[in-house]
């Protein structure tokens, strides 16, 4: 089988190698494919991965020997799925790999929020402790326990989520389709009571039709003023217009982001010039642990395809 990856850079940068994929066949990796370089790179291939390459019916239609796509990520929206289904072409994503580590950042941006480790860090090199009393702050200190953790979507990384704001000492809050009863109490709302009740609201929903842009001024409106919003899930999910203004006036706290609606984000973005803003470069899935578990997941994905009992079909 002629396996051939269109973008494996961020999954491999150089400390993550590809031998347990590159042995199920023969193997080329590419590290960025533009769009118009697709058909050039793949047409002899019976097995493509992608990440972030777009896999559209036209573009499939020219590929006459590919049997398989996989996905190394979660999401799929890169890929027709039905024009792939009607050439009986198989897509098998990773669905769980990276949980533990977009937990984790959401956590690191609640206690950024709250403590302001590195502000009072850099503080302290530009002399003001020396000129200061025994301790100083330039910011409220606040500590999480006790405050109310809003989760919109449910599915294994708001679970776990809601596992760390437990052991935090936090009361969850959370609003999802299916209400699976964690072990660790949780009060069930509709999003918008969600986020006027939260003190820090966090993003793990699926993109949809009905979630693009859900996040807006109206319901960011709904948010105390000392609260916090997060979002670790799609860049779509959120009016990113809506929620720099929200930040310009002042209405809430602040906000984190590891994604956008458009990556690279833009240099005319207007979140780039909105205050109390901390933006990442959709780094929440990438730690080496998360990696690796991606790039294991692939082979087992590949090499089940081959043996005829094909896992993490997507549909």
């Amino acid at each position: 089988m002629n396996i051939v990856v269109l973008d494996g850079y961020t999954l491999n940068p150089g400390d993550n190698p590809w031998d347990d994929v590159a042995r199920l066949g023969t193997f080329t990796c590419h590290d960025r494919t533009a769009p118009e370089l697709i058909i050039e790179r793949a047409r002899d291939a019976d097995i493509i991965l992608t990440n972030k390459t777009p896999l559209a019916a036209d573009t499939m239609a020219r590929l006459p020997q590919l049997k398989f796509i996989g996905v190394l990520a979660t999401g799929y929206n890169v890929v027709d799925v039905k024009a792939a289904r009607e050439r009986g072409i198989v897509v098998a994503n990773v669905p769980e790999y990276s949980t533990d580590s977009v937990a984790e950042l959401v956590f690191a941006f609640l206690l950024n929020f709250h403590r302001q480790p590195q502000l009072h860090s850099d503080l302290v090199r530009h002399g003001e402790w020396s000129k200061s009393e025994w301790a100083f702050w330039r910011t409220p200190l606040t500590e999480l326990a006790g405050l109310t953790m809003g989760i919109v979507g449910f599915g294994r990384i708001g679970r776990r989520v809601g596992e760390l704001a437990v052991a935090f000492k936090m009361k969850v809050l959370a609003a999802s389709r299916s209400r699976s009863q964690p072990p660790y109490p949780v009060a069930w709302r509709d999003v918008p009571t969600l986020f006027a009740e939260a003190d820090v609201v966090t993003l793990h929903c699926p993109l949809t039709a009905e979630t693009a842009g859900m996040v807006n001024q109206a319901l960011l409106e709904r948010m105390k003023p000392t609260a916090y919003f997060i979002n670790t899930g799609r860049g779509p999910l959120v009016n990113e217009t809506d929620l720099a203004e929200i930040l310009r006036r002042g209405r809430i706290a602040g906000a984190a982001l590891d994604v956008a609606s458009r990556e690279p984000l833009p240099a005319d973005s207007p979140l780039l010039t909105a205050p109390n803003l901390t933006i990442t470069p959709h780094i929440a899935w990438a730690t080496l642990a998360a990696r690796r578990r991606l790039m294991k997941i692939t082979a087992d994905n590949i090499a089940t395809f081959l043996a005829g009992r094909p896992i993490n079909v997507v549909h």
